[in-house]
């Protein structure tokens, strides 16, 4: 067996199954649960109806890049989202479907990282665990850099030592960030692309989150955006991950595509090609539906605008919280322990949150999530109201 595989943790929702799993729920209460970040408003009609249309495309192999026409409807919306010039970003050289970001994230440090060169991951704390599964077991070390926004920059990543810098084969960064909600400022972005050019590193930017936020402001800008800003116009060492589950609801497609340098691009698809990770036609004719229509998308923001402000209103009066720049996620800060918060209000109220240690390592005796949860309002605004009702009510009971 690879020796890799030991190093692997227990992936967070494993250790809350084990956490209430001798505890039974108040039968007082209704099940709501916000702890599984899994998209729950209906998926758009045309994806379905585009997904259906072509089912007797089941008998032909699909292609490892995808359709032509696929990949233009992701450069396109690529362009038009993050201001792209289509002489940096074309479908034929820059883009390339994936199966879901997540799948893409694991295979990706499979591709890049070199084990015989005692090579660093970086990974941002807390943090989606699959960037610290892909780098083991690609034979990497895990470095863990707290990923807090302190005065328009992170700190954290400056403090790494030259030999950590020199040592770097990829980084993972996720803007938003999952599961604090904060936005990778500019500046932090574009320096950390000089980085690269000067240590020869990869950055993989998890942007799945890109598009839920707030109808009231700018959309938020990645990295490649900032890449062509600082005038990296290949942009050399970037790679970016964009998905269809919470754009559109469709985690069930298992649809997003990558998109960077031409020769990132072209050493991932001689990856794949191997990996045997082809998206079916039918899943790409959704997917183009689903990347051509920013309606649904719009609708979807504006629903998830509101559970934030009906559930901040109850939250606020008892537990200090505030919007995240981005994403669908609160990250409270907790007056008491957060295994202990997490089944407490299990038992007493029937909700279900994660908490926030589950999501982060504990680096020189800190754990960025400890004494936090993870609230996913995916639920209906109905059910978040009332989750956020048993919040405050257990919170004044504990008080």
């Amino acid at each position: 067996m690879n020796p890799h595989l030991q190093k692997l943790q227990a992936y967070p929702f494993e250790k809350l199954s084990t956490l209430i799993n001798n505890e039974r729920p108040s039968d007082q209460y209704s099940a709501v649960s916000l702890a599984i970040g899994e998209p729950k408003h209906p998926t758009p009609e045309s994806i379905k109806n585009a997904l259906a249309s072509k089912l007797s495309q089941l008998d032909k192999y699909p292609s490892t890049r995808g359709s032509d026409e696929l990949r233009l409807a992701c450069a396109t919306w690529l362009q038009n989202r993050f201001k792209l010039s289509t002489q940096n970003i074309n479908e034929n050289d820059n883009v390339l479907p994936v199966n879901g970001t997540r799948e893409a994230l694991f295979a990706f440090a499979q591709c890049i990282i070199n084990p015989s060169k005692k090579p660093v991951a970086l990974i941002p704390n807390p943090f989606y665990q699959i960037y610290e599964g892909a780098a083991l077991l690609a034979g990497a070390e895990p470095v863990y850099y707290d990923c807090s926004v302190v005065d328009g920059d992170i700190p954290a990543l400056w403090e790494l030592e030259h030999e950590v810098w020199e040592r770097c084969q990829l980084i993972y960064i996720c803007t938003p960030s999952n599961p604090t909600g904060q936005l990778i400022p500019k500046s932090t972005l574009q320096k950390l692309i000089e980085h690269s050019l000067q240590h020869h590193f990869v950055i993989a930017s998890d942007e799945c989150y890109s598009e839920i936020y707030s109808p009231d402001v700018q959309p938020p800008m990645g990295l490649l955006h900032y890449a062509q800003e600082l005038g990296n116009d290949v942009l050399q060492n970037c790679m970016a991950f964009y998905s269809l589950s919470k754009r559109s609801n469709a985690p069930g497609l298992r649809s997003g595509f990558v998109a960077g340098s031409a020769d990132l691009i072209e050493q991932f698809l001689r990856y794949r090609t191997y990996h045997g990770c082809a998206m079916s036609l039918p899943i790409q004719a959704a997917s183009i539906a689903a990347w051509s229509d920013e309606e649904h998308v719009k609708i979807n923001r504006q629903l998830y605008q509101e559970k934030f402000i009906a559930v901040l209103k109850i939250l606020n009066n008892c537990l200090p919280c505030q919007a995240p720049d981005a994403g669908f996620y609160l990250w409270p800060k907790l007056p008491i322990d957060d295994e202990k918060f997490c089944q407490s209000l299990y038992m007493k109220k029937n909700v279900l949150t994660l908490p926030g240690s589950y999501l982060a390592r504990t680096i020189a005796g800190y754990n960025p999530g400890h004494m936090r949860a993870r609230f996913a309002l995916v639920a209906t605004k109905q059910e978040c109201v009332q989750a956020a009702t048993r919040i405050q009510e257990f919170l004044q009971e504990f008080n």
